[in-house]
């Protein structure tokens, strides 16, 4: 063995020549340690990135396309478009609305209706693989096609625009106080929203000229006595007691009326459909905890919000009945609780846009790749009105923030290797100090200064590499130990069950040079100081 390397390991040992000095232990300890938590958080962080990950493209695809304008008719052309593009493997249409979800009396709100094409969402998403019960076989009714658009203008539709009455071109103009323009004929161009506005004010200011000639027309009420005579007698007031029966205590009408209408307007209807007639829905597992349903059982899925359309008219609430054909667990609590599919056919009917979809979503070969596809439709395309990303720029502050999380708790845990290497250094100063005479021997009897720096730089790659062995193997069973026994985690606040744990080599290796590195850097100060000491200092100091 070289002169340097049998310095080293003698430096290390004690006096009493025992396999290894106490301050050495404590420094190889120290360092196991740091690389032992070191690896266990960077696995723990890395798997809660996989996990992410794969709960993410488990309902998302990898790259999506969306209009900015309401509606997007023209999908199945874009998807022949998108399918020829390298890397894409399937493309699938999808519509995704929040809807209102309940099950006898049990009602879930906020819930995301998606709905997808049975034949082609597979290909696209995992979601097939995270079902748990049932299947989606039934999802699509036997003939089902896509809704027609109902017909009329753009402001108006045919049912509630008022007919325009037809006035012959050779009839004189009224004479009356109300003098209307006469319109042009049905279907010319001006027919237009101008001339129904007019026409409507028109009719509207007669009724209020018949109005108040009726009010004129009508006898006076006398107020007050007539030339001195009796006033005239008033009705006579109620006599007996004003308090209703049961007090004053009432009860108001309850708030939610929009649920109540729905109720009423739909039970009907749907009492008359029988569940085998029904269209399918796949839920989440707490979804179908919450509305306490199994496979086979009917629920209501409802339009959120009553609002007014552009004809002037309030548009009602649409509700529509399920069968539950699948229960899925996707692992994300958010998406467990607050997802269902259903055919896409029957998400385009509760809205008046026809065959109309919300995107495009498609599977790439390569997920690593995704942006470089992402890039190339946008190329294809070359056009503002679509909006192309891909799952990293979809979920990017999620993502963004477990990243910051992972260089922040690794780099807070990497100071436990630092001071495991000041442990070091106060090891290596220590043996100096102790072997300040026997080093100034070494170098009066030809020893250099190199030889005396070299080993000291092997003293703590030796502490160094022992420790970081001992660190990665204690990484190692602990993140074992995670995988088999798991840590529970609260769902609602980590959307994951159990403590998810990515054993990945990379990770390991790079926490084990990045020791061995920082201690090694941590000999240099007492290694230059060894060397720097002149045989005449060291024999005098004794």
């Amino acid at each position: 063995m070289a002169f340097d390397w049998t310095l080293a390991i003698r430096y290390l040992q004690s006096k009493k020549r025992s396999f290894i000095s106490v301050g050495t232990l404590f420094a190889i300890l120290g360092v196991a340690l740091g690389v032992a938590a070191l690896a266990t958080v960077m696995s723990v962080t890395g798997g809660f990135q996989k996990q992410f990950r794969d709960k993410v493209l488990g309902v998302n695809a990898h790259v999506l396309i969306l209009k900015r304008t309401p509606e997007f008719h023209e999908y199945r052309t874009r998807m022949d478009q998108i399918a020829k593009v390298p890397g894409v493997v399937a493309v699938a249409p999808f519509v995704i609305n929040p809807m209102l979800v309940t099950a006898g009396e049990r009602t879930a709100t906020g819930v995301l209706m998606k709905g997808v094409d049975p034949e082609r969402m597979p290909a696209v998403l995992d979601m097939p693989k995270q079902i748990v019960e049932g299947s989606l076989v039934g999802m699509r009714r036997k003939g089902a096609k896509p809704p027609e658009r109902p017909k009329g203008s753009f402001f108006f539709d045919d049912k509630t625009v008022p007919p325009v009455p037809a006035v012959a071109p050779s009839a004189a103009p009224s004479t009356s106080t109300t003098t209307s323009a006469a319109p042009a004929p049905s279907g010319s161009a001006q027919d237009s929203f101008l001339n129904i506005m007019e026409q409507t004010l028109q009719k509207k200011h007669a009724e209020n000229e018949e109005l108040a000639k009726e009010e004129a027309s009508a006898p006076p009420v006398a107020s007050a006595a007539v030339d001195g005579g009796p006033p005239p007698e008033q009705p006579a007031g109620p006599t007996g007691a004003i308090e209703p029966d049961g007090g004053y205590s009432s009860e108001l009408p309850p708030d939610d009326l929009e649920d109540q209408a729905v109720n009423q307007i739909n039970k009907i209807e749907e009492a008359k459909t029988s569940d085998s007639d029904l269209p399918g829905v796949a839920i989440g597992r707490t979804l179908a905890t919450t509305l306490k349903v199994k496979i086979g059982d009917r629920i209501r899925i409802t339009s959120p919000a009553i609002g007014f359309s552009l004809s002037g008219n309030t548009r009602t609430p649409i509700a529509r009945p399920f069968r539950v054909i699948a229960i899925f667990e996707a692992g994300f609590d958010q998406y467990d609780s607050k997802l269902v599919y259903v055919d896409m056919y029957e998400a385009q009917a509760f809205y008046d846009q026809g065959d109309s979809v919300t995107g495009i979503e498609m599977r790439v070969a390569n997920i690593d790749e995704s942006k470089k596809v992402k890039d190339a439709i946008e190329k294809m395309l070359n056009n503002g009105v679509y909006h192309v990303m891909d799952w990293e720029e979809l979920n990017r502050p999620l993502f963004t923030a477990l990243k910051i999380q992972q260089i922040g708790m690794s780099a807070v845990l990497a100071l436990i290797i630092i001071v495991a290497a000041f442990t070091v250094i106060a090891t290596l100063i220590m043996i100096v100090l102790d072997k300040r005479k026997e080093i100034a021997v070494l170098k009066a009897m030809g020893a250099r200064d190199g030889a005396i720096l070299r080993s000291f730089l092997y003293q703590g790659l030796v502490i160094g590499g022992i420790g970081t062995s001992i660190g990665l193997g204690l990484g190692l069973i602990l993140c074992r130990v995670l995988l088999v026994y798991g840590f529970p985690l609260d769902p609602k606040v980590y959307f994951i069950s159990r403590l998810p744990v990515e054993i990945r080599p990379q990770e390991f290796l790079l926490t084990g040079g990045i020791a061995i590195l920082i201690c090694l850097t941590a000999t240099i100060i007492p290694a230059m100081h060894a060397a720097s000491i002149r045989p005449a200092d060291g024999l005098r100091a004794q």
